[in-house]
């Protein structure tokens, strides 16, 4: 037992050095404690390994039923609260005003005096619905701005809580906010920038279940996910419905961005990406590591697309894709090309 605790207690130490997420962390952990069994039901009695180890399983099974307990507690409590969060979030307005307050012509005066806006354009904004897929590093910007340049109703679908780790790249949440479902923060802040918005804060993960239903209510989705199933979930299920989709990623010190709209003659995500990378060859932030700002950078160009998407505002990234490198300062524009033998959006080309 004190060589595990040994053990387990270096490679935390490693991982803090290493600023591991804890998750990683904990998940090290569990593959030594599963190791530490497997010797127990591999090696005879009277081992060297067994007896530095305890010399018996039974310990170790007692250990791991406690572990066991006190993870189920706590994700129990976080479930529970979670519940309570959204009871105790605020009622959704399911029909907004589609008239303008005169503090909101004040609002939005410079977006009406640009010509390529105007009055039309904010007036099609706010009579507009959008859903933004994941509340993290690129949805925080894209919703606050969202919120911001005022369009009418804006749906949030994620799952997770905010977390410590969360902070320093996710500006929609506050320290405060640490232990709360994403969605009702990201709501408490939208609507305490621009009280004039609905927004409709979905605590779950998308599933296949539901995205079709889902998505049909809104007229664009803006995509900002970190895992590549629900990226191609969310890309199939706008192709069916032939809605626009903006889709941006990033890593470390890189992001990109694109507007697939296959019902309009561009190609989709799954035509640019036909299928996920390895995992070590695409790694999540929490492993790669990601610039503070570069969220910022792309989120903000998602939100602007989504603005012109909207209100016919100039030449959206329909057919093109940018790429953007924050360590060197460089950003490129490449042109995409559909794919004919696409299994998702072929049907629609020529």
């Amino acid at each position: 037992m004190l060589l595990f605790l040994a053990m387990a207690g270096a490679l935390w130490g490693i991982g803090a050095l290493m600023k591991t997420p804890k998750s990683a962390r904990w998940g090290m952990i569990l593959i030594l404690y599963v190791a530490v069994l497997g010797a127990h039901l591999v090696l005879p009695d009277g081992a060297p390994l067994r007896l530095s180890l305890g010399g018996s399983i039974e310990p170790w099974l007692i250990v791991g039923a406690l572990l066991g307990l006190a993870l189920g507690y706590r994700f129990g409590l976080r479930a529970i609260r979670a519940k309570v969060a959204e009871r105790d979030a605020p009622a959704v307005d399911e029909a907004p005003k589609q008239t303008f307050e005169p503090v909101e012509l004040e609002r939005y005066a410079r977006h009406i005096v640009l010509r390529e806006i105007g009055g039309p354009g904010q007036k099609a904004l706010k009579q507009s619905k959008v859903l933004v897929v994941g509340a993290g590093g690129l949805g925080s910007p894209v919703l606050l701005y969202l919120a911001a340049s005022g369009v009418g109703t804006i749906g949030v679908i994620d799952e997770d809580v905010v977390d410590n780790g969360n902070l320093q790249r996710q500006v929609i949440h506050a320290d405060a906010d640490i232990g709360r479902p994403k969605v009702f923060s990201a709501q408490d802040h939208m609507l305490a920038l621009n009280p004039f918005l609905t927004v409709k804060p979905y605590n779950r993960r998308l599933t296949e279940d539901e995205a079709e239903e889902l998505i049909g209510e809104y007229d664009l989705v803006l995509d900002g996910t970190d895992n590549f199933e629900t990226r191609y979930l969310v890309n199939r299920i706008c192709v069916k419905l032939g809605k626009p989709l903006v889709s941006g990623a990033l890593t470390q010190w890189e992001g990109q961005l694109s507007l697939f709209d296959p019902a309009n003659g561009t190609p989709c995500y799954q035509c640019i990406f036909p299928e996920a990378p390895a995992p070590h060859l695409a790694p999540p932030c929490a492993l790669a590591g990601v610039a503070g700002p570069l969220p910022g950078i792309i989120g903000t160009m998602m939100a602007n697309e989504a603005v012109k998407a909207i209100t016919g505002a100039g030449q959206t990234l329909r057919g093109r894709m940018v790429i953007h490198d924050a360590l060197y300062a460089e950003t490129r524009s490449i042109t995409l090309q559909p794919r004919g033998d696409c299994p998702v959006c072929g049907q629609h080309k020529d």
